[in-house]
């Protein structure tokens, strides 16, 4: 129920029919480092409650919006593998019923899934990530949150229908960056990012996916952020994203009509610091759905 002295985001949210919907997966199992991404889930909606419906810059009020939450998948104690079909069932079922669904991680194995819910024959579907790595480690040793862009290649996505943006210096390796080039990948590296402008970057890589796919799917990996800003996203590195850019990122994003599906991933509850990554995840979605009600 929706706080009439305080409209808040969290308050759009509810059991309803709406055009946008989201899906809890608090997989942590998989990781590189070992971490407590299933506790993000329920803090990024305990963050809804603290951020408004009301943009002051542009005078827009979302408060008409509603949201449908379909609440959390059963995946705590699954491996990226064994949460394949329980995430891509229940995604996919949204994606049905939803003009844009977003899935809250949990890591980045869920991405995988994700995108499989959104195009089962991935030849279709456009991926774009705004993250600080490839996720181009190798698959032969199993799942993890460090490979889900290579195993998408694996299972036939064209390489080129994926677009990274935010790729970091010395947080990747030569073989990834060989890899990418291989297959087809668009790049866009943090330096790309300083001199183009984020926006920009982010606009070419929407119109590059546009031109050869039907619809797009988007991993919000949070630490694409500045780690000395965002200190619940223990894969985050200096130098990354400001805030801001990743808050135009994400209005722009939601405002493409091609964007049916999105995620956000790697947010760590454990490690954040005064709320502040947790504030940053609430306030990605409230510009995503900015993003959104400007769809024509």
């Amino acid at each position: 129920m929706q706080n009439k002295d305080w409209p808040n985001i969290a308050g759009l949210i509810g059991t309803d029919k709406s055009p946008i919907g989201i899906l809890g997966a608090p997989m942590t199992l998989g990781c590189v480092t070992p971490s407590d991404y299933h506790l993000a889930p329920a803090i990024f909606r305990q963050a809804l409650k603290r951020i408004s419906t009301y943009d002051l810059e542009t005078g827009t009020d979302i408060g008409g919006l509603v949201i449908q939450d379909h609440g959390d998948i059963d995946i705590e104690t699954l491996s990226p593998a064994d949460g394949f079909g329980p995430i891509n069932n229940a995604f996919a079922s949204l994606i049905q019923n939803h003009s844009l669904s977003a899935l809250i991680g949990g890591h980045n194995g869920v991405t995988r899934a994700g995108v499989h819910a959104l195009d089962p024959s991935l030849q279709n579907v456009g991926v774009l990530t705004l993250d600080a790595h490839f996720d181009l480690r190798s698959t032969k040793d199993g799942l993890m949150n460090g490979n889900p862009v290579q195993a998408l290649l694996d299972d036939g996505l064209p390489g080129t229908h994926i677009a990274q943006v935010g790729i970091a210096p010395f947080a990747n390796t030569a073989a990834m960056h060989r890899t990418a080039i291989q297959a087809g990948i668009t790049v866009f590296t943090m330096a790309d990012c300083r001199t183009h402008s984020v926006v920009k970057i982010v606009e070419s890589a929407l119109k590059t996916l546009s031109k050869s796919c039907d619809v797009i799917y988007v991993d919000f990996d949070i630490d694409v952020i500045e780690r000395a800003l965002s200190p619940g996203a223990p894969g985050g590195r200096s130098g990354g994203f400001s805030t801001q850019e990743f808050f135009q990122a994400s209005r722009l994003i939601g405002s493409h009509p091609k964007v049916k599906a999105v995620d956000l991933t790697e947010f760590d509850p454990a490690l954040d610091v005064s709320d502040i990554t947790a504030l940053i995840a609430g306030r990605w979605f409230a510009e995503l759905l900015m993003g959104f009600t400007a769809r024509s």
